[in-house]
């Protein structure tokens, strides 16, 4: 039955069938959440990359639709970024949308380069016209690709992010979001691809900007529409494997910062689609000064899901007496408090995976992870130093999200479970652990109706 396969993610965004990967285009209008994504609509297997698009009212429920872009004369289509135009800058249409893209050329002419494209919609994203005058930004540097723009308004105009070469991304506006002219190269050490650049307020209320890469690597700093000056050291918000190439949502309500990421590497054997993408998180600054860093917590939204909730105060593992989760969910949203016992070690076995807590390293590691050849080695992953840890994982089919206390820390894996006979096992092979203030909420499908759900 579509979308009930045996590793189809039951509450993460997939395609309906074929190839997905990176997030591309990601805006907000008149109530809808728009996400396109990198796609091949010929096979399983990466190739080809058109736009795939799906909605969705409430960052939960996605509704797949027609296809948005494919490829062209100048190239296949890479990834790339979505605005409301409210102004109308660019002269199709006030809150036109507009997207921005590469043509990635050597794919249908190995001499071609890559360069930047525009296309635009006068009906909500249902139908794309693509810019007869394209590609608006031609090569500058030999794989130059993923324009991330956003609307500056204290300088009323466009502000686009690059990436180049190597570990190199640069920085260009537009009065018209045609014509564009260079503004600043950046390095963002150790990180390639897909940048994202937006502000966020700092809990002082300052505005400060931030400057994100594919693999998770970002600088927090000043930006005066001219110029981006870091002012934190290098730091990274994604710490786990299969975590990669994350963007935001542009024109969100409220002033929300919405992030999705790909989810790559993960196994999806004999399926009819293959990859998967992360739950939406949102996006806040904790800190001060040059202590400010940023924090992911999956969305309110998400608490629409929970079905069924079992709650229990308190639990001990110790050696020879496993502290196990009575439950049947294969799904589920599972958040409980740490509590630094006796125990050096705690394993916690979920669907026959094993999630290690080391207590003298301060590290987490989780055994079932999916290794690939995208995103450099981040197992284990750092633990707070602290007496007391909150930890929330949201396990799917073939996927677990770790959050620690307030998002400062925040992992993406891909699995495939294991044999086991219940799904949540606390074990401890010397001393004892305190697991406290427990709650697993078993999910609903997001695929389902409610009332036929699991």
């Amino acid at each position: 039955m579509e979308y009930q396969e045996l590793h189809r993610p039951q509450y993460h965004f997939t395609a309906r069938k074929n190839w997905l990967n990176d997030p591309n285009g990601l805006v907000y209008r008149d109530g809808i959440w728009h996400l396109f994504f990198q796609h091949n609509t010929e096979a399983t297997t990466w190739g080809n990359m058109t736009w795939g698009h799906a909605e969705s009212r409430d960052l939960v429920h996605w509704d797949q639709v027609d296809h948005a872009l494919y490829p062209d004369s100048l190239g296949t289509m890479f990834s790339g970024s979505a605005v409301v135009d409210k102004y109308n800058t660019a002269g199709f249409g006030e809150d036109a949308l507009l997207a921005f893209y590469t043509a990635a050329g050597q794919f249908v002419n190995p001499q071609q380069p890559y360069t930047q494209c525009l296309a635009y919609s006068l009906d909500n994203g249902r139908t794309w016209i693509k810019y007869e005058q394209n590609p608006i930004i031609d090569e500058i540097e030999p794989g130059n690709r993923d324009p991330k723009v956003i609307w500056h308004e204290e300088t009323e105009r466009w502000i686009m992010a690059l990436y180049l070469s190597g570990d190199r991304y640069c920085l260009l506006s537009s009065q018209d979001a045609k014509s564009w002219t260079h503004l600043q190269d950046l390095t963002l050490e150790g990180d390639r691809e897909c940048p994202d650049f937006f502000p966020l307020k700092s809990p002082s209320g300052d505005e400060k900007w931030v400057f994100t890469g594919a693999s998770g690597n970002y600088l927090i700093g000043e930006f005066n529409g001219y110029e981006f000056k870091p002012q934190s050291p290098l730091q990274r918000f994604e710490h786990g494997q299969n975590g990669y190439a994350s963007q935001t949502w542009s024109d969100a309500p409220n002033n929300r910062r919405i992030q999705i990421s790909w989810m790559t590497g993960g196994l999806y054997p004999e399926m009819p689609f293959n990859q998967q993408m992360s739950i939406p998180v949102e996006l806040t600054l904790t800190g001060s000064s040059q202590q400010l860093r940023l924090s992911r917590l999956p969305v309110n939204e998400l608490t629409s899901l929970h079905r069924k909730t079992t709650t229990i105060s308190e639990g001990v593992a110790a050696k020879g007496n496993s502290f196990k989760i009575q439950s049947d969910a294969t799904f589920f949203d599972l958040s409980f408090d740490l509590i630094r016992s006796e125990a050096n070690t705690l394993y916690i076995v979920i669907r026959g995976q094993a999630l290690t807590v080391n207590w003298l390293t301060n590290e987490v590691k989780f055994e079932g992870a999916r290794a690939n050849k995208v995103v450099p080695e981040r197992n284990p992953v750092p633990l707070p130093n602290k007496e007391s840890n909150s930890l929330r994982i949201l396990v799917d089919k073939t996927s677990l999200e770790l959050f620690v206390g307030d998002g400062e820390i925040s992992a993406s894996f891909c699995y495939l479970p294991d044999a086991y006979s219940d799904p949540i096992v606390f074990n401890c092979y010397e001393g004892q652990q305190l697991i406290k203030n427990i709650e697993l909420h078993e999910m609903k499908s997001i695929w389902a109706d409610e009332k036929e759900a699991p």
